[in-house]
């Protein structure tokens, strides 16, 4: 799955564009590695997310195309 469409379908971000646009930043990381929109991220990896002053890093536990709203903390794990 994209990190791009990982993100929005997990509600980390709330848009895809958005997250499109912070992975062309570099704002996002899967394992250490800046990522791209188009980056596959798999069970296991890590994400970190950085927004602003803003640091999360975050264990991709489930992968999924949808999701209800209230489900969606059983995709990933938050590591801080």
């Amino acid at each position: 799955m994209r990190i791009d469409k990982y993100l929005k379908v997990s509600r980390i971000i709330k848009r895809r564009s958005i997250a499109n646009q912070a992975c062309s930043a570099g704002a996002i990381k899967i394992n250490g590695k800046n990522a791209k929109p188009g980056s596959k991220v798999n069970v296991g990896d890590h994400i970190q997310v950085e927004l602003g002053t803003n640091i999360r890093e975050f264990e991709v536990l489930l992968l999924a195309d949808t999701i209800p709203k209230d489900k969606t903390s059983d995709m990933y794990k938050q590591i801080s």
